[in-house]
């Protein structure tokens, strides 16, 4: 049961920060279209350190989540739905197409103008509103939706990290660069010897950080890196890898999501509007998001479960697939956090961050919108059935002989 309760933990943790997001996001707007919305941006630009506020939070407190996003990650890879292949295809693929088609349709607008370098902005998805969302359906939705929406939306920014790492990297300082991995390779011989200890790797995190800051790649990439050091064992209570999991889950929730959000989401809105809306980057997001995130979902999925390569869950259907889908279409935070490094012009910046905001907004009512009709009645309660009974009559179900093995990474999708 331990992979369920961490499945839980972090699904309720994520439907929470989801909350405290929209809260952040709606604070930060009003304040910066009001007479002290000079200050508020000010106060993010403020110097500490040979660093603005802004730069802190966006290269520093933004590692903690990606390492956090590294760790789940790591226990999808070895507990949850990504440990059988054939299982971990149907998010994976779902994934692939929900980048590359919104990468697609952006770059369609974009291509030959300086707009072009935004073509990541509409690939991520963003878990804590997307979970969010969903949450506010309850007991209606079963937990193979959740728990494919999780999977997919991890996988998606694991995939935006790639991007970030290949695409918006500065000049590289190689000397610093090949320090920070050789740090990590250091780490990684602790884990090979059974070093179980945080300290060890946290600090030799805080040091890849720092040589990964000054290297040219950006250093949340170094969140990712450390969390795959961190020996995950059995992935038990006692384990490294579960410990520091269980640990970030509420600091990222409460203070690292919605501080970003306060210092990002600070968008003036121009009196003209629809013009800021008709630019192409923000019609290349606004399809990117709200069409082709849902588009690029479903066809990867049905291509996959057509091909024989995975299959549905039994509780799901292709209208949940492609519900699911409207809400991958909520980019927000790794979406402003890509247009950051993607575009320099304020005023593009700007108007980016508006129109993200906009296509998140109706990707989010529309999702909620078709889940809400699909799903009417309430789902029986999760701890009611035995696992066994439950498992028996799940697509994922497995021969009597390998049942007992393998129970603990199929019971979060065998449960309703």
């Amino acid at each position: 049961m331990k992979a369920t309760v961490l499945f839980k933990e972090f699904f309720n943790s994520e439907k929470v920060g989801g909350m405290m997001l929209i809260g952040c996001t709606a604070i930060s707007l009003i304040i910066a279209n009001t007479s002290w919305g000079s200050g508020y941006t000010d106060f993010w630009e403020t110097s500490v350190a040979g660093h603005s506020i802004g730069h802190w939070i966006n290269d520093g407190l933004m590692a903690i989540f990606f390492l956090l996003i590294g760790l789940e990650l790591e226990r999808e890879i070895y507990k949850g739905e990504l440990s059988d292949i054939k299982d971990a295809m149907l998010p994976i693929f779902a994934a692939i197409g929900g980048m590359l088609v919104p990468a697609g349709l952006f770059l369609m607008l974009n291509h030959g103008t300086p707009g072009q370098d935004g073509a990541g902005i509409p690939m991520a998805t963003d878990i804590a509103f997307a979970l969010g969302v969903l949450s506010l359906l309850g007991r209606r939705i079963p937990t193979s939706l959740k728990v494919f929406l999780t999977a997919l939306a991890v996988i998606d920014d694991l995939g935006a990290i790639l991007v970030i790492a290949f695409f918006y990297a500065k000049t590289l300082v190689w000397a610093n660069l090949l320090t920070s991995l050789g740090i990590f390779a250091g780490l990684i011989v602790l884990n090979r010897l059974k070093v179980k200890n945080l300290i060890p790797y946290i600090v030799g995190g805080v040091g890849m950080w720092y040589f990964m800051l000054h290297s040219g790649v950006h250093a949340t990439i170094t969140g990712v890196l450390l969390a795959f050091a961190i020996p995950f064992g059995s992935g038990g209570k006692e384990s490294p890898s579960y410990v520091l999991q269980h640990i970030l889950h509420k600091p990222v929730a409460f203070l690292v999501l919605p501080v970003f959000a306060l210092a990002n989401t600070a968008i003036v809105l121009e009196s003209n509007i629809v013009e800021t809306l008709s630019q192409s980057y923000s019609l290349g997001i606004a399809l990117g998001l709200i069409v082709g995130k849902p588009l690029g979902i479903f066809v990867l999925t049905l291509a996959v479960v057509k091909l024989g390569w995975s299959k549905l869950p039994g509780d799901l259907t292709w209208k949940s697939i492609f519900g699911v889908g409207l809400l991958g279409g909520i980019g927000f935070t790794m979406s402003i956090f890509i247009t950051l490094l993607a575009f320099e012009d304020a005023a593009i910046v700007n108007n980016a961050k508006l129109a993200i905001l906009l296509s998140s907004l109706g990707a989010g009512v529309l999702g909620y919108v078709a889940l809400s009709r699909m799903f009417r009645t309430v789902q029986p309660e999760e701890d009611t059935e035995p696992i066994s009974s439950s498992l028996e009559r799940s697509s994922y179900a497995m021969p009597e002989k390998t049942k007992d093995s393998r129970i603990l990474k199929k019971e979060v999708y065998s449960e309703r």
